[in-house]
């Protein structure tokens, strides 16, 4: 890298999607932490000199994404529900680490419907601002100094933002102490949301 150091971390809120036996949501497949977060910063420093700004905002001023071509093996996260595979949607109360509140969620299983090798990753990233503020306030230490954090890792087929689930902006409305991000929810984003994942499911 040219800059010596990473611009971008992996946070470890994140690291749920490398760890195929007990990781939660979607799973990330060919490719290490490490090398992921090399290829990562390798992506940003390419794009960056190519284009001067690659960082595209995302629903909060703290939140950016970035996205870069797909270099793992890994599968698209979601695909459009079809009547052959609506009988096969799963719904269960989950949590994505033991101190969040568990908040209902739906997903086809991977080995019920056929998904491709999805074509883009959009990273989702944090400032160290604000993951500094989040971890204070769920009691977790992070000594990591990265002016960015990669906190989810979206596959698919297309690069720009697709809506976020209902259910994460609900979640991320929460306060700092209960594994939200204080955001107040955006009621025309939230609709249009609804639009979107009433016709399509996660894959896990």
């Amino acid at each position: 890298m040219a800059s010596g150091k990473n611009i971008i971390s992996l946070d470890p809120f994140a690291h749920r999607q490398f760890d195929e036996k007990n990781g939660k949501g979607v799973q990330i497949e060919g490719c290490t932490k490490e090398d992921f977060i090399k290829k990562v910063n390798e992506a940003y420093e390419i794009e960056l000199a190519d284009k001067g700004q690659v960082l595209l905002d995302g629903y909060a001023p703290f939140c950016k994404h970035l996205f870069v071509p797909n270099f793992t093996s890994t599968k698209s996260a979601f695909v459009k529900i079809t009547e052959e595979n609506r009988p096969f949607i799963v719904s269960e109360y989950k949590a994505r680490r033991p101190d969040e509140l568990p908040v209902l969620t739906r997903w086809l299983p991977r080995q019920k419907v056929k998904v491709t090798k999805a074509k883009y990753l959009d990273l989702i990233l944090y400032s160290r601002e604000q993951i500094n503020k989040e971890n204070k306030a769920m009691g977790v230490t992070n000594p990591d100094k990265s002016p960015w954090g990669i906190v989810s890792i979206k596959p698919q087929d297309v690069d720009y933002e697709t809506p976020m689930a209902p259910i994460t902006m609900m979640r991320n409305a929460l306060p700092l102490r209960e594994g939200g991000s204080g955001e107040t929810l955006n009621r025309n984003k939230y609709n249009e949301a609804v639009s979107f994942w009433k016709e399509h499911a996660n894959v896990l």
